[in-house]
């Protein structure tokens, strides 16, 4: 996984891009310190789908899904050459 950001304490990484199910994908993953360990969320995109989340609520998935889509094109473009510190 390839560092994209963190706000609000919240890290995101993302994958390359990948086959999946015929469609190419990213997967992207969120995760925030807690108490019991870490809160986190795995979805890819594009579509924002989420596969497993962890600790966070309806209305912060939600965020975490808008912020995903709205750097979408960023994401693609830093999954296709191997992160962002190679784009």
């Amino acid at each position: 996984m390839y560092y994209y950001s963190t706000v609000d304490n919240i890290v995101m990484t993302h994958s390359a891009v990948h086959e999946k199910d015929g469609f190419d994908v990213v997967d992207v993953h969120f995760e925030r310190p807690s108490q019991d360990g870490f809160n986190f969320l795995d979805m890819t995109v594009p579509g924002e789908i989420v596969s497993k989340s962890f600790g966070f609520s309806e209305n912060e998935i939600l965020k975490l899904k808008r912020y995903a889509k709205n750097n979408s094109s960023l994401i693609w473009d830093f999954a296709q050459k191997g992160g962002g510190e190679n784009a």
